[in-house]
């Protein structure tokens, strides 16, 4: 008896420089062993913000470590997003963003201080659909209507956006661009500007997710034109797609994804976006997305990365066609 304990200890003793060995030339092994902090590069209360922070709730639980969320605004996500891309690629700082950051604004800013197509791709989160919203007395009920009504009035009929070259201002441009009609921009500077300035009637359209003007419509408060998913909405059944509305292939919705900063190992970014594929997966989670419109997306990165080259292709069309930029 005594043997087999002296020879189960040496041989354990023997095995431990070699898993110690495996751990080191395997990052993803032990990944994580202490706090991972997941940038979000937009404001508290947005899609990017609520969607990392129910992410790290379970990802907090899964791993035994802390998962926390840092909100770092501005520049349209670029400031969060290039802190990010700066950040060390051991897996321990992550991003989350919306569009912009990691397609158009390449395209609007003249020098960003990071490249979006070095950032590690984890996954799309969710995707969010937009609608096509008016103001409660706009001379128009739907889509045919106000298209006849700012081609009789060029250049009067006005639409929001949270900013140039944010995925409202770029859809209305689109919108412009097919119909040919003249609208006029005005940006603002966030979501929730925006929208109370359409309720006060000073402005005429908006395009906007549909979380953000969801209990308006229902009170009443605006008109809501069209979607722009695929197909309708089974919780708004009664507003018909872009499609149904006499504008075809005119899809768009908005999403949020989660990337790593440049070089980022391969098998931990692998094992994020296991996790956060089994996170999504969950009924609950998917239960709790659904009350704020979300739609849970998962995939591979390969999938985002595919994904992403191709939004960038197609705004990047709107972009140069409509001559924005952004000084």
């Amino acid at each position: 008896m005594l043997k087999s304990v002296l020879f189960l200890i040496t041989a354990l003793l023997a095995a431990a420089p070699a898993h110690a060995q495996h751990a080191a030339n395997d990052p993803a092994a032990a990944y994580p062993t202490h706090t991972v902090k997941i940038v979000v590069s937009a404001p508290p209360g947005g899609g990017p913000d609520l969607v990392a922070r129910i992410v790290a709730d379970r990802l907090q639980q899964r791993w035994g470590q802390p998962v926390i969320v840092e909100n770092r605004p501005g520049a349209s996500g670029n400031l969060g997003t290039g802190d990010v891309a700066a950040a060390e690629p051991d897996g321990y700082t992550l991003l989350s963003a919306q569009p912009a950051p990691l397609t158009t604004n390449v395209l609007l800013y003249k020098t960003l201080r990071f490249d979006p197509s070095a950032l590690e791709p984890i996954m799309v989160m969710t995707t969010l659909p937009i609608v096509l919203v008016v103001r409660a007395d706009f001379p128009a009920n739907t889509v045919g209507e106000l298209i006849d009504y700012a081609r009789a009035n060029p250049g009067k009929v006005t639409y929001g956006s949270q900013g140039v070259g944010t995925s409202p201002h770029l859809i209305a441009a689109l919108l412009a661009r097919r119909t040919g009609i003249e609208f006029t921009h005005v940006p603002y500077r966030g979501t929730a500007q925006v929208t109370n300035d359409l309720i006060a009637g000073h402005l005429d359209l908006l395009f906007i997710q549909l979380d953000a003007v969801r209990e308006h419509y229902r009170a009443g408060k605006l008109k809501m034109l069209a979607v722009t998913s695929e197909k309708r909405l089974p919780y708004l059944p009664e507003v018909p797609t872009m499609a149904e509305a006499g504008i075809a292939d005119f899809l768009s919705d908005t999403w949020n994804a989660m990337a790593a900063p440049p070089k980022t190992p391969k098998p931990i970014i692998a094992k994020i976006n296991a996790a956060m594929n089994d996170v999504l997966a969950l009924p609950d989670i998917r239960s709790r997305l659904a009350t704020m419109s979300m739609r849970p997306a998962g995939g591979t990165p390969a999938d985002m990365a595919a994904f992403v080259k191709a939004e960038t292709a197609r705004w990047g069309e709107v972009i140069r066609a409509a001559n924005i930029g952004v000084e």
